[in-house]
């Protein structure tokens, strides 16, 4: 719900914020200032490629647009130095979180730099212009202060990280908490005498040679979506890893495992295919047996996952640890017919 709400907020700012840069833009062209104008329709750009103004905005080729009017606005800042008007380079003010909120931490990193070495200069050669000291100032302040907050940030990302119940991409379980979950499964399906399997699902990777991050990773809230959709209510599913999903299934036996697993297996390929992706799904299945615990059992689910890969993915594969042998010749008594 909080995350609902937030994303409810951010949504709504975004388009605050578009509608406002667009009247800037229209205003300062009619007022015969072009750069700013355009530094203005920069910034709407900006807002408008991006994934808080709409979920579908994470998707190729919205990122590669939204670093395009980011670079755009960067050059325009850089003109404004030199070819007025000086009071555009009050917008760096907020160029440093846009530059982390965008782009990898090194280049965003570069990028700062850069810019603070460049509105020095620029303040050093400029004439005329009085409050050009006062403005590199408060922007090393606002620099200090930004980085601050992009600290805090980072801080309490990792310290709110292990207390996350779901992940936020999938709203699926997070994998902190498989082990612990499917030890108390495993001692409840001994203490209780039943049935007890697991499902390892994974995108078969050699299948997405041609598909973009970008559009693998805007598909997983759908496909946490579904697998939401397909389990019953006391089931639990996780990410296990990038591209790879587990549930558990207490009080299900092998051979009824299969037949879920199929079931997940063709709606997940369906749903992938409807989308326009080249991908195919396998899965592993693994039931409990005596001796396992919450480490052998995620193994036994994930050797069954990496054979069906392995025999060529789009396929359900059970983990056995049976391996069948050749029977022993046994010795013709003497005298015995052949």
């Amino acid at each position: 719900m909080a995350q609902t709400a937030e994303n409810f907020l951010l949504n709504r700012l975004s388009r605050a914020s578009l509608a406002f840069f667009l009247v800037v833009s229209a205003l300062c062209a009619v007022l015969g200032e072009p750069l700013t104008a355009a530094s203005a329709a920069a910034v709407a750009g900006i807002i408008v490629s991006g994934r808080s103004f709409h979920p579908g905005r994470g998707a190729r080729p919205w990122p590669a647009v939204q670093k395009l009017f980011f670079a755009a606005l960067i050059l325009l800042l850089m003109t404004s130095f030199w070819t007025g008007p000086w009071a555009l380079s009050h917008w760096l003010y907020g160029l440093v979180l846009v530059a982390f909120a965008l782009v990898p931490r090194g280049i965003a990193t570069l990028v700062t730099v850069f810019m603070v070495i460049l509105a020095l200069a620029a303040a050093h050669w400029a004439e005329g212009i009085a409050d050009r000291h006062q403005m590199i100032s408060a922007f090393l302040l606002t620099i200090l202060l930004s980085a601050v907050l992009i600290f805090l940030r980072e801080y309490k990302t990792r310290q709110l990280a292990p207390l996350r119940r779901t992940d936020e991409l999938t709203q699926a379980a997070s994998r902190e908490y498989l082990s612990a979950d499917l030890h108390k499964e495993i001692q409840r399906s001994e203490r209780e005498g039943t049935d007890m399997s697991i499902i390892m699902i994974g995108l078969d990777a050699h299948a997405s040679d041609n598909d973009p991050d970008e559009d693998i990773r805007s598909i997983l809230p759908r496909i946490g979506r579904f697998l939401h959709s397909q389990i019953r209510d006391f089931d639990t599913y996780y990410r296990a890893a990038d591209l790879q999903f587990l549930v558990i299934l207490p009080g299900i036996a092998t051979h009824e495992a299969i037949a879920r697993a199929e079931t997940i297996r063709k709606g997940l390929c369906t749903l992938l295919e409807s989308h326009g992706l080249n991908l195919t799904i396998s899965t592993g299945i693994a039931g409990l047996n005596i001796g396992d615990d919450a480490d052998s059992l995620q193994q036994s689910a994930a050797n069954a996952l990496r054979r069906a890969q392995q025999q060529g993915g789009n396929r359900t594969q059970v983990y056995s640890a049976w391996t069948p042998t050749t029977p022993p010749i046994q010795p013709r008594a003497e005298g015995s017919a052949p």
